[in-house]
């Protein structure tokens, strides 16, 4: 089995928690104000009673909208889990029954606020578009045994905890197994383990058409654990000496193959090593090039000798120096011997 990933959603779960608390104050508001009005229709808080259902369906449909955005983004989360995985089937877990028990008030209430049922049908429908299928399994037992070892777990505030009463962390009591971690994650190895072990048992639903595991089968069951993949031995790595000093700079790329020779045409790469200096080079790099120099531009011409690197091009001059463009004029003086 892959290692467990979580979505997180603390950002819009608080949000969700402020609109609920908000809203549970509006309705207590808006029932005190109709016991006091009762039936008639002239009493003074009957408008104040009509602002407040205003503002609750307000807080009602930014509550669904937020849900709505929750869901999308949990199942899309949870289908490109799947995708990136490569994994051909999403095992769900069927909370229904959890929901239909009675637990109370505030438990229901908060059962209620959850999103379960929009994000399973987000899901089948972001799956349906990849191929991915997404199976409900019975959610009997998924939180309350080992995934490695199916005994009772024992529940614990927190790893550091272990004597304080909770239930978000589990640890096995089995002296051979002794597993421990996070509840959550256990339950959803529970849930990939017996999807896995009742493959052959999956229908489809007439009435939903979606594709379910209605029952548990006690002899699979039995062997719906999930075994320790082979454990990758990782070596000591304690520093034992002194750091290997780095340059601070890369030592240059050596060419490890000659450069190939060089062709007859002029296309082509450079000659392997330097430039020969026993040959004479082009014209440009012996002709004199004073600072008046001036050549006569001639319709199609090629700079040989710059395109070869041998000095200026044949067209560049210097600008000649400003005392030479000053005339000389004679004194009306004379001289003064």
């Amino acid at each position: 089995m892959g290692a467990g990933g979580q979505f997180r959603a603390a950002g819009i779960l608080a949000k969700q928690h402020r609109l609920r608390r908000l809203s549970e104050r509006l309705h207590a508001k808006a029932d005190h104000y109709q016991r006091l009005a009762g039936r008639d229709e002239r009493h003074h808080l009957v408008g104040k009673l009509a602002v407040l259902r205003d503002e609750i369906r307000h807080v009602s449909a930014r509550r669904t909208n937020l849900n709505a955005a929750l869901s999308w983004a949990a199942a899309r989360w949870a289908v490109d889990q799947a995708i990136a995985a490569a994994a051909s089937v999403i095992y769900v877990e069927d909370l229904r029954s959890l929901e239909a028990k009675g637990m109370g008030a505030t438990l229901n209430t908060r059962l209620s606020q959850q999103v379960r049922g929009q994000i399973v049908d987000r899901m089948r429908h972001l799956a349906a578009e990849t191929g991915i299928a997404v199976v409900t399994v019975p959610a009997r037992n998924t939180s309350k045994h080992c995934p490695q070892c199916l005994t009772p777990l024992r529940h614990c505030k927190a790893p550091d905890r272990p004597t304080t009463p909770g239930w978000k962390w589990a640890i096995c009591p089995h002296q051979s197994c002794r597993w421990q971690g996070d509840r959550d994650q256990g339950a959803w190895r529970r849930i990939a383990a017996r999807g896995l072990t009742h493959q052959a048992k999956t229908a489809v639903d007439k009435t939903s058409g979606h594709m379910v595991i209605r029952a548990v089968v006690d002899k699979l069951e039995a062997a719906a654990v999930v075994t320790p993949t082979t454990k990758t031995c990782r070596g000591d790595r304690s520093k034992t000496g002194p750091t290997r000093r780095k340059p601070p700079r890369p030592a240059p790329r050596r060419r490890r193959a000659p450069s190939p020779t060089r062709p007859h045409s002029r296309a082509g790469k450079r000659p392997e090593g330097h430039a020969p200096t026993d040959r004479r080079l082009p014209r440009a790099a012996h002709r004199h090039q004073g600072v008046n120099t001036i050549s006569t531009p001639t319709p199609g011409h090629q700079p040989r000798g710059a395109a070869l690197g041998a000095g200026f091009h044949f067209h560049a001059h210097a600008t000649p120096p400003r005392w030479e463009t000053i005339p000389e004029t004679k004194s009306d003086s004379g001289s003064l011997s």
